[in-house]
């Protein structure tokens, strides 16, 4: 996919990234969720796509989200898209670190098709070779055969995660085996990007979060580098049937990179507060800033652009 895609999708997620700004710290977290929507499929429809959201936040039952199936632009190439429009709804509300507004895009029949799941994830930095982690494997034994490869204590490994009650039993595991845990609210595209920077502190990204947003963190690691593994999570028969009718042959499956995104994908996030990967949204008289993190996978190129927009 060609930059005129890149420069096009910078201009999507700066725009849904600015309509956040007034909710930012005014503990509405659906009133933010919706701005960043409403501004998101604006835009995206005003592109020269014939598009399609492969994974996103929900069913179309569930609008005014930009639901799963929901085809987008004026016609034209026939683009997937992989979206969370304000990835860390609540983060924005409280004004805390980390709310971004992402999309990812790539040629028809890209991306995992699968319904608004949990996913459960896996990731470290690209140096490492493909049979340290498994995700099949305990968090303990993940931990140790990191730790034996960079002939390190455990104690050293720092595992980054996000705080839920759900991962309890992951945590003390992870401190049985005496590791660091660094614990963030919300917003696991970002952890897992950072978690395989070769620049970060942090070595192994662990837990559950949202199939969008592992599609998006896998879109990521396709143009940047890293190891990430994925296995879907189903509460019931339902889901497990709606999964199969989008596609999923292998309800046990885990998924690589490739697996999660086949095909060159571009890839943009714009901070709405700030966080690991960019910074927030400011406003300076009537102008706003922005700063966007840009990947596109087929040329290798990977950047931050600050804007100004009046």
């Amino acid at each position: 996919m060609n930059n005129s895609w890149l420069y096009s999708i910078q201009n999507v997620t700066e725009l849904t990234a600015i309509a956040c700004y007034d909710w930012i710290g005014k503990g509405d977290n659906i009133s933010a969720d919706k701005a960043a929507v409403d501004v998101m499929r604006q835009e995206l429809n005003k592109l020269p796509m014939k598009g399609k959201i492969a994974i996103g936040e929900g069913e179309r039952d569930k609008a005014p989200m930009l639901y799963i199936g929901e085809e987008l632009g004026k016609g034209g190439e026939k683009i997937d898209i992989a979206v969370d429009p304000l990835e860390g709804t609540t983060i924005c509300a409280r004004a805390d670190s980390g709310s971004m507004a992402v999309i990812a895009i790539s040629p028809e029949n890209s991306f995992l098709c699968a319904p608004d799941l949990y996913m459960q994830k896996i990731a470290i930095g690209a140096k490492y070779p493909k049979n340290i982690i498994d995700i099949n494997n305990s968090t303990k034994e993940n931990i140790l055969n990191l730790a034996k490869y960079k002939k390190c204590d455990p104690s050293d490994i720092v595992v980054m995660m996000l705080d839920r009650e759900r991962h309890q039993s992951i945590i003390e595991e992870i401190r049985a085996v005496g590791s660091k845990i660094q614990l963030i609210g919300d917003g696991d595209i970002s952890a897992v990007i950072a978690a395989t920077a070769p620049d970060n502190d942090v070595d192994i990204y662990i837990g559950t979060g949202g199939a969008p947003e592992g599609v998006l963190a896998a879109s990521a690691l396709k143009c940047i580098g890293g190891r990430m593994q994925g296995k879907l999570l189903f509460k019931n028969d339902k889901q497990i049937l709606r999964a199969k009718e989008m596609g999923v042959t292998d309800i046990n499956q885990v998924y690589e990179v490739d697996d999660l995104v086949k095909k060159d994908v571009i890839f943009a996030a714009t901070g709405v507060t700030d966080g690991l990967l960019v910074a927030g949204v400011k406003k300076y008289c009537n102008q706003f800033t922005t700063e966007t993190l840009l990947l596109n996978s087929a040329q290798k190129m990977s950047y931050k652009v600050k804007a100004t927009r009046y």
